[in-house]
């Protein structure tokens, strides 16, 4: 396979950024070294970029001239949304960034329809307001709702804590508008259901993470607003036990089970350890732990009998060993505090290598024991934290430094150590990114875990759309 080069320019003629400037004005410019600092950087602090300027079109218009300009000049071109990504995904290395985040327009809302047509730069939390004024809901919900940006969200396929129930992001797209690497619009923008007319070409730009072209606006699906909700925080004794207690709980609650989150022992003990306001709600500990969720549109649905019957059946087999059922709205926010509060708890214990993996939902408690066991071979004391979207196989297996380790000489580590939980879960017919993508962080490992058909397939697909490489190169699919 030849390598895809392209002769982007190294350093960008003038004209060519005041080509771009004219396009986007003052208020879509910015070229100031401290003003660009922010859209340089991977939160995580692992990938830190370089770009000639950041500009920020206000419609689909400009991105699309400010794209062809960069076409033409061979110059790369960067997507970004609230830049909240976790492999490097949207950290340039030279080119311009192209910022969506002046794109913010709900276009159309169609209750009866049951979509909302809304512009790539559009809050994840903002898009879920604009849906429950509507009576509706949005339900793709996760961490950094408040800050990251929908066209983000699609470009990386997004998946969060509802994905038991609704899917992962592409599952709730009906059409897109996108701007291709040459310049050109495509309106896809159909709030069409059923349409089986060909290639559905949406899918090529979901999760393409910005290298085929750039996602301005989509045509989401909207769902019926949850008119009683219920959540349960479960005390067990093991993954497996979580495992056989999903397995009754989708059995008998059906499509009204909308997650199913499950975090070990030592999350729970970081969290009140290092958050404020958090507490166990437990007498004593537990080795794992279950955050259940019903909700349901049916203002009569008997939620809590259900679930409160599920729990005492598990009881009886002694699968469970305690739960607290949330009596109030606030004591339901209080127990998913404690799953939210994770990541930030993780970083008062040190240094913290990262993993998102998935496997089949049958395999995560062998994944999470031949896990810990082969990086803690490696590493001696090293901490595992595993927590995750348990009810679709996808668990973030952190991994906290050893007690009075060097934080430094732990995070050089991180490379191998991804190297051995990727190799677990290949194993067990897992994958080596469950819902952050593959962006700058994880391209060798498409090398080592993707088959050369495969890999074809995506290259083959990238010359076709893009075949100068101006969109987003480096990230994703590898060339060299």
């Amino acid at each position: 396979m030849t390598a895809h080069r392209s002769a982007l320019q190294a350093r960008p003629d003038p004209t060519v950024l005041d080509a771009l400037r004219a396009v986007v004005g003052a208020r879509g410019w910015i070229d100031d070294p401290g003003e660009i600092a922010p859209y340089l950087d991977e939160q995580r602090g692992r990938f830190r970029g370089t770009c000639a300027a950041v500009v920020k079109p206000a419609t689909t218009q400009e991105v699309a001239a400010v794209v062809r300009i960069c076409a033409e000049a061979g110059l790369a071109v960067v997507p970004q949304g609230g830049n909240t990504g976790l492999v490097g995904g949207g950290v340039p290395d030279g080119g311009v960034v192209v910022s969506l985040t002046r794109m913010r327009r709900i276009r159309a809302v169609d209750p009866l329809n049951r979509t909302i047509t809304v512009e790539a730069g559009v809050v994840l939390s903002e898009l879920q307001d604009a849906a429950r004024d509507a009576g509706a809901l949005f339900p793709l919900s996760l961490g950094a709702e408040g800050s990251c940006r929908i066209g983000g969200n699609l470009s990386t396929n997004a998946g969060g804590v509802t994905v038991v129930r609704y899917g992962n992001a592409r599952d709730m797209v009906l059409g897109l508008e996108v701007v291709l690497a040459d310049g050109r619009i495509w309106d896809g923008l159909s709030a069409l259901r059923k349409n089986n007319t060909g290639y559905d070409l949406k899918h090529l730009f979901i999760g393409a993470e910005g290298t085929l072209g750039i996602i301005t606006a989509a045509v989401l699906k909207l769902y019926p607003q949850p008119r009683v909700e219920e959540t349960a925080l479960v005390a067990l004794a093991s993954v497996e036990a979580a495992l056989t207690l999903f397995g009754r709980v989708n059995d008998a609650a059906g499509d009204v089970l909308t997650a199913f989150e499950f975090f070990s022992r030592r999350c729970l003990e970081f969290c009140v350890a290092h958050v404020a306001g958090v507490a166990d709600p437990f007498a004593q500990g537990h080795q794992a732990y279950a955050l259940v969720k019903l909700s349901s549109a049916r203002p009569d649905d008997p939620l809590r009998e259900t679930l409160e019957r599920l729990l005492a059946d598990a009881f009886e087999r002694g699968e469970v060993s305690d739960a607290v059922v949330a009596a109030s709205e606030a004591q339901a926010g209080a127990l998913w505090r404690l799953r939210e509060s994770i990541p930030e708890a993780q970083k008062a214990e040190g240094g913290s290598i990262k993993n998102d993996v998935s496997v089949p939902l049958s395999q995560v408690p062998a994944f999470i024991d031949r896990a810990s066991a082969a990086v803690d071979a490696a590493i001696p004391g090293i901490r595992v934290v595993a927590f995750g979207h348990f009810g679709d196989g996808n668990i973030h297996f952190n991994l906290s430094q050893p007690v009075g380790a060097d934080r430094a000489a732990f995070l050089a580590e991180w490379d191998r150590i991804d190297r051995i939980v990727a190799d677990v879960a290949a194993g067990l017919g897992g994958s080596f990114s469950a819902e952050h993508g593959v962006g700058r962080l994880k391209r060798a490992d498409m090398r080592r875990y993707k088959s050369a058909v495969e890999l074809d397939l995506m290259r083959a697909v990238k010359r076709a759309l893009d075949p100068a490489n101006v969109m987003n190169p480096g990230k994703v699919v590898p060339f060299d």
